[in-house]
């Protein structure tokens, strides 16, 4: 990322109604206030779809997306208006990360993507033989 400006966190969790189009949709308009404005986006993060805490207009459940970027302040009040515009947002949130927590971002481990496909089980032999006895003598 560059050096010329600060380093921001937006999470937002969208209506969980909308089909994947939508989402991917209402996340682009996000992206592209974020680009207009000057920012640089290093990093989108779709949580996915999950269970509120409490209910947010009569929703149980949301689809979370966390963006991070570096740019200047005055990105803050664009992002801060078309969020209160879209009624496809429930909620928002975005802060400024400290050289603390960029200090400890880069020395956290990456996490491994998950594996495409589960691990097969290891199957055991039989306990029993085909005539229902004991194979222990």
């Amino acid at each position: 990322m560059n050096t010329a400006g600060k380093t921001y966190e937006t999470t937002f969790i969208i209506n969980a109604s909308l089909d994947d189009a939508q989402v991917d949709a209402v996340i682009a308009r996000v992206q592209n206030i974020i680009s207009k404005n000057g920012g640089v986006i290093a990093a989108v993060n779709k949580w996915g779809r999950k269970r509120l805490a409490y209910s947010i207009s009569k929703k149980t459940n949301g689809f979370y997306v966390l963006i991070e970027f570096e740019g200047a302040g005055t990105i803050l009040e664009q992002l801060e208006r078309s969020y209160h515009l879209d009624e496809m947002i429930l909620r928002h949130l975005t802060i400024r990360l400290d050289a603390k927590a960029l200090a400890a971002k880069a020395t956290a481990p990456a996490v491994p993507p998950p594996a495409e496909s589960p691990q097969p089980v290891p199957t055991r032999e039989p306990l029993f033989n085909e005539k229902g006895k004991s194979e222990e003598p």
